[in-house]
């Protein structure tokens, strides 16, 4: 099976780097590991198999909708971005020293103009210390907490300092993937939504088969949201959040929670302002208490509370 998946990256990689190729005689750049502290500045990697990426072309998505027609590239998320587009990526990080610096090679890996702000919620392992190897860059802003105060918290202050015209939300582990941010902004670029979810159970894009009742629980919560706010999501608890920044200027003064009661919070506040919310279908790749997940059912509970405490009340 190793071997099997092995081929099928190395060939889906090897495609991606052939799209992007920018000139005909561009030799095909070779598979070799990115240096594991690489200058931001330094061209694209593919998070996959850490080769070079060229830079797309301006003219691809415009070549891509002639081959493939418009509704196959609106698929897949070929369409012409904004120049003067830039995101605001929030990372909040609780205790992943094992994973902050491939996460942020990631992000820096997707192609559009971005800062990175991520905020340490008073980690307790070696991560101050992988931050402090990372502190220097322009596109990385570090912030910090005395005390572990939740996820609410971190991305309350993240949302203080955000700059760009998409906030997106990512956490800080490897479940998520940062190769459809285009995907998820997508709707906004366009002009129909102002918020997109991001969507574990509404995809045909890999997802790791893991917990059963964490499933059920999520179905159970997204449900009962729905009943409240009137919305028909298929996963408030997701993790990928993307916002105009316009939303998160009026909408995030207002945020109290500071755990994981600011999914719901969120959900109702959006909802109660109108907004227009979407929702993709985006690949998961979870990971097991022992690999270092941390929701439980103490924050089921607060999840529970939070949506009838926003119901009526801001």
């Amino acid at each position: 099976m190793s071997s099997l998946s092995g081929q099928y990256r190395d060939g889906f990689c090897r495609t991606t780097h052939r799209a992007a190729e920018a000139t005909p005689n561009q030799p095909m750049p070779e598979h070799q590991p990115a240096p594991p502290d690489s200058d931001p500045a330094a061209p694209a990697v593919c998070p996959r198999c850490g080769a070079p990426v060229p830079p797309l072309p301006p003219e691809l998505p415009e070549q891509a909708e002639r081959c493939l027609g418009e509704r196959v590239c609106r698929q897949l998320g070929l369409y012409p971005i904004p120049a003067h587009l830039r995101l605001s990526v929030v990372i909040p990080a609780y205790n992943e020293q094992d994973t902050l610096e491939e996460i942020v090679r990631r992000v820096r890996a997707v192609p559009i103009p971005k800062e990175i702000i991520l905020v340490d919620d008073g980690s307790t392992d070696g991560t101050p210390d992988v931050l402090a190897r990372m502190e220097g860059h322009e596109d990385l802003r570090i912030l910090r907490h005395q005390r572990n105060r939740g996820k609410g918290a971190a991305l309350r202050t993240a949302f203080r300092e955000v700059t760009g015209d998409i906030v997106i939300i990512q956490d800080a582990d490897l479940e998520y993937d940062p190769q459809q941010y285009p995907l998820l902004i997508q709707p906004i670029v366009e002009g129909v939504a102002d918020v997109v979810y991001g969507s574990r159970f509404l995809t045909v894009s890999p997802h790791r088969v893991l917990y059963y009742w964490h499933r059920v629980a999520n179905r159970m919560l997204t449900t009962l949201s729905n009943m409240f706010t009137d919305l028909n999501l298929t996963d408030v608890e997701t993790c990928y959040k993307v916002f105009r920044r316009e939303v998160i200027e009026t909408i995030g003064p207002t945020l109290r929670q500071n755990g994981f009661g600011i999914d719901p919070e969120l959900t109702a506040k959006l909802s109660r302002r109108q907004y227009r919310v979407y929702e993709l279908g985006i690949s998961y790749f979870g990971r097991t208490y022992r690999e270092g997940k941390k929701i439980g059912l103490r924050d089921a509970l607060q999840v529970f509370w939070c949506i009838l405490r926003y119901w009526k009340w801001d």
